[in-house]
């Protein structure tokens, strides 16, 4: 006679083979998922898309004592398939500017952070580590909210063929560094790259320290490291402290107020997704009276609220310039290919340069 015990293990055994069957599918489905996000550049956690997951699905459980169970079921699945994404992602190779310990890496570390870091010399080498296909990604600054605008980055966009797909805030903390057994009275001079002594002067003057200028935070952090000089401190993150063994001395030293930089994740395609909400336009408009405030009208005649806008030389032209603007949602729809239209007609040269989600933080 079967017992109730039995009938329960033949079930849960049947259901557990169906459940192998499936999770092998599902796996594969993630592995479609992972290739699409390394072709556009896009990483691998998208938050909007698995909280969407979790309430249409919970929303086929009637059970409400059961659903509670699904929900956590759900997301433990979601997290297993992100570890095997971010298994097949150790082959990515992401390009940024600077060395170990800059900023820049710390940004890409975030984004991707089973990815291959690979340090270039300067935003251009890491640009065309993309596009001569030696790195997947790159990873760029494009604003500071202390410094402005980095023009190199945004003139290799306009110039270049890659895409944005993916702009992200990093907040920057600066701290002062040192070998492990120097104290504040020790520091004599500190050195850093100029627009972190910039930022941190008041502190720098308070202290009443010498400066020094290097290319940047982390060459900055090196060189104390290799010093063997209590005396000389430098200006950089916690991360790069714990990268050449400094300690942190003092903590948030930057006074200055806030200080984010803007990274761009630029790839040779663009991506196209509903969290990828916001869009990036640059062009030239003709050399007319009023083309400029003709562009902005008919940007703003089809719904879209600019949120930036800025102008750079053109190179070739003296005293000519093109605009780079950032607008609240896509022109993936009728109403953007109209306005794209439009703007052709106003503009010599225009180009969509990619689409990214608005205030992503690291």
């Amino acid at each position: 006679m079967t017992s109730k015990l039995d009938e329960a293990r033949k079930i849960i055994n049947e259901v557990d083979s169906q459940m192998a069957e499936l999770f092998i599918k599902r796996m594969r489905a993630a592995e479609m998922v992972y290739e699409h996000k390394k072709e556009f550049g896009l990483p691998i956690l998208d938050q909007k898309r698995e909280d969407a997951v979790i309430e249409k699905n919970s929303a086929m459980i009637e059970d409400e004592v059961l659903k509670g169970y699904y929900i956590d079921y759900i997301k433990n699945l979601m997290s297993i398939s992100r570890s095997y994404q971010y298994r097949m992602q150790s082959g990515l190779k992401v390009a940024y500017s600077g060395v170990e310990g800059a900023f820049a890496h710390i940004a890409s570390g975030r984004i991707f952070p089973e990815s291959e870091r690979v340090a270039c010399r300067d935003f251009k080498s890491a640009y065309d580590s993309v596009v001569n296909g030696e790195a997947d990604v790159a990873v760029l600054p494009i604003e500071n909210s202390y410094a402005g605008e980095v023009g190199q980055t945004i003139d290799l966009i306009f110039s270049g063929g890659l895409f944005i797909n993916g702009i992200y805030e990093l907040e920057i903390h600066q701290n002062l560094l040192c070998l492990p057994d120097a104290t504040i009275e020790d520091i004599k001079k500190v050195t850093s790259h100029p627009q972190a002594l910039s930022q941190c002067h008041e502190y720098i003057v308070s202290r009443d320290f010498e400066t020094e200028d290097a290319n940047n935070t982390a060459v900055a952090a090196k060189a104390v490291a290799e010093s063997d000089d209590k005396s000389l401190g430098a200006i950089a993150s916690a991360e790069t402290a714990k990268i050449y063994g400094l300690k942190v001395l003092e903590a948030n030293i930057n006074k200055s107020g806030e200080n984010t930089t803007r990274f761009a994740v630029l790839s040779k395609v663009r991506a196209t997704s509903p969290s990828l909400s916001n869009s990036v336009l640059m062009f030239t408009v003709k050399n007319e009276a009023g083309s400029l405030a003709n562009a902005i009208g008919i940007i703003g005649k089809y719904g879209y609220n600019m949120t930036a806008l800025r102008s750079r030389p053109l190179k070739k032209h003296s005293w000519q310039y093109y605009f780079y603007i950032e607008i609240d949602g896509s022109t993936e729809t009728n109403e953007g290919r109209m306005m794209l239209s439009e703007l052709s007609r106003v503009c010599d040269k225009l180009k969509v340069v990619g689409t990214f989600a608005p205030h992503s933080e690291l």
